[in-house]
């Protein structure tokens, strides 16, 4: 089992950057792959960015393509996903996931961080 625990979000206008980070504990870290994922009030957990165990391998939701870049150090133990440009629709609670597949479905990750306030101010 994985332990996450995500921090960095916080209050941004529109255009903004904002960084956020999971820390990661527990057996086998590196062999997980790594995923973001978001859920707007009313809405549905999305998927955000996924990374690979090796990091050589990363894929992204069209609507932050472009402007979201995740990234691990596995020496580290963390995951990152630097946004930039961000909109008020970015607006939602990120989190930060973990499992053996990198995948899109909520499904491929087994261990959750408890999430952290993205808020962007249009």
């Amino acid at each position: 089992q994985v332990q996450l625990v995500e921090s960095g979000g916080g209050l941004v206008q529109a255009g903004g950057s904002l960084r956020l980070s999971c820390a990661a504990s527990g057996r086998a870290f590196n062999t997980y792959a790594k995923g973001w994922f978001r859920q707007a009030p009313g809405k549905e957990r999305e998927f955000v960015a996924a990374i690979s165990w090796s990091g050589r391998t990363t894929y992204y939701a069209d609507s932050v393509k472009g402007r979201f870049t995740i990234s691990r150090d596995n020496a580290k133990n963390t995951v990152s996903l630097q946004m930039n440009g961000l909109k008020a629709e970015d607006t939602a609670v990120y989190y930060c996931a973990a499992g053996k597949e990198t995948a899109a479905r909520i499904s491929a990750y087994e261990s959750w961080g408890q999430g952290t306030q993205v808020t962007v101010s249009s």
